[in-house]
């Protein structure tokens, strides 16, 4: 009798540990959905800020049809984009792309003084702090997730319901260089 009350303590005890793992788990599997949403949602602002920095440069800058071709495939691209490594991937194409299209603004001094490019590139850069924030957020979101998959004993829940480790946000190593300053 007392050693059936304490099996049926053990196993309810088992049980609400399943449960509690298990709804944690899915907690920080929608934490990582939600912060990834966050970042598609920075990543949709700037794409739809390009356009008008582009057509505000086109202005100035007619024979810069390159930079202008680069600027539009890299957020098409973006646009396009699936997985955490095809954002990566375009994210840092498109990155590329801006900085050559300020290099060609900075040949225009009438340009930079333009009140609707300087608008642009104010909400461009909150929009790239934004998104610097945003990959934080969700990397650190990543790393609690992962280690939860990972961890004794929620990884054996893991692994019984299948959730899977998510991937990070990861910069292409030429952004991590540290950049070359001549006077």
């Amino acid at each position: 009798m007392i050693l059936e009350i304490i099996i049926g303590i053990i196993i309810i005890l088992i049980l609400i540990g399943i449960v509690v793992f298990y709804n944690s788990l899915v907690q920080l599997r929608n934490r990582v959905k939600n912060a990834w949403s966050q970042i598609d949602v920075q990543l949709k602002r700037r794409t739809d800020l390009i356009p008008n920095l582009v057509e505000t440069v086109k202005g100035y800058a007619k024979h810069e049809k390159t930079v202008f071709e680069n600027v539009t495939a890299a957020r098409s691209s973006l646009m396009n984009a699936t997985t955490v490594a095809e954002n990566e991937e375009a994210n840092n194409m498109l990155t590329g792309a801006l900085k050559s299209l300020f290099a060609v603004a900075e040949n225009y001094p009438e340009l930079k003084a333009n009140e609707n490019f300087r608008d642009l590139q104010a909400q461009l850069a909150q929009t790239e702090d934004k998104i610097a924030y945003s990959r934080q957020f969700y990397n650190d979101t990543v790393l609690m997730y992962n280690n939860k998959c990972q961890m004794f004993p929620s990884n054996i829940i893991a692994s019984l319901f299948h959730f899977k480790e998510a991937e990070f946000f990861e910069i292409a190593e030429r952004e991590t260089e540290t950049p070359k300053v001549e006077f």
